[in-house]
């Protein structure tokens, strides 16, 4: 059996231009075969989510906040009309307040730590709350999460807490959605040069240090991600649920 997608329909969450994780893992299912549905912020963004999804010939290009009511619900209601049913689906998506990114846990407010963890990790579990009536017959749902989850990593502060939250809930989905064939994954890849990843202090030793202490000595690439991402959701995976797999090089061996 190859790896190919193939006759797969698949919604891309969370890219903001070629750099994004999101626009990593959407290139290489493309390639595979895959039909995608790509998302952009908001009107701000279209410009540089327009193109990419023309290029990698996406068949739906919707606007999506998350933090907007209604705006993830109305994706799905048109997915559903345009396709009827969906095979998978690729959660990339994380934010937080500069103030609170860059201040100590404990200093974090009430209001930023939840819209955080609502647009970072609680999102997730809208998608997949949507993705249930599209996929009768199962499929694959994805997020990304980050060594921070498990570890301290200096400067990663309030989204340690909220992707470890993420990656619970990834397990718990898994449990979940198993009955109905539904396999869930988080991904974590190491320190990447995205839009996200720009707003953490120092963020540019982080990768220094990563490359440094890999016992591969380099960092992952979008391409390495989304490779995982294409296996994952191929038929080849599935028996796989509930895992959390490093993108990393084997730096999370590394203390």
């Amino acid at each position: 059996m190859s790896l190919s997608l193939k006759g797969k329909r698949g919604l891309v969450l969370g890219i903001a231009n070629r750099h994004s994780i999101a626009y990593g893992c959407a290139k290489v299912m493309a390639e595979m075969g895959a039909e995608l549905c790509i998302t952009y912020l908001n009107e701000k963004s279209k410009p540089y989510v327009e193109p990419l999804a023309e290029e990698l010939g996406a068949k739906l290009l919707l606007p999506c906040d998350v933090s907007v009511d209604g705006e993830l619900e109305a994706v799905f209601h048109e997915m559903e009309k345009q396709w009827g049913t969906l095979d998978f689906a690729i959660h990339s998506i994380a934010w937080s307040p500069l103030e609170e990114l860059h201040g100590r846990l404990v200093d974090s407010s009430s209001a930023g730590f939840s819209k955080a963890m609502d647009i970072s990790c609680h999102s997730f579990v809208r998608m997949a709350k949507q993705c249930q009536r599209l996929m009768p017959d199962g499929g694959t749902l994805l997020t990304m999460s980050y060594e921070g989850a498990e570890k301290v990593v200096d400067h990663y502060n309030l989204m340690g807490p909220i992707k470890s939250a993420l990656d619970s809930c990834a397990r718990y989905l898994a449990s979940e959605l198993g009955e109905q064939q539904i396999r869930v994954h988080s991904i974590s890849p190491g320190p990447m040069p995205t839009r996200a990843a720009s707003g953490i202090d120092h963020f540019d030793e982080l990768m220094e240090d990563a490359t440094s202490r890999s016992p591969l000595h380099r960092l992952g690439t979008l391409e390495d991600i989304g490779s995982l991402a294409a296996f994952l959701v191929s038929d080849l995976a599935k028996t796989q649920t509930g895992n959390r797999i490093f993108v990393d090089a084997g730096r999370h061996l590394i203390g």
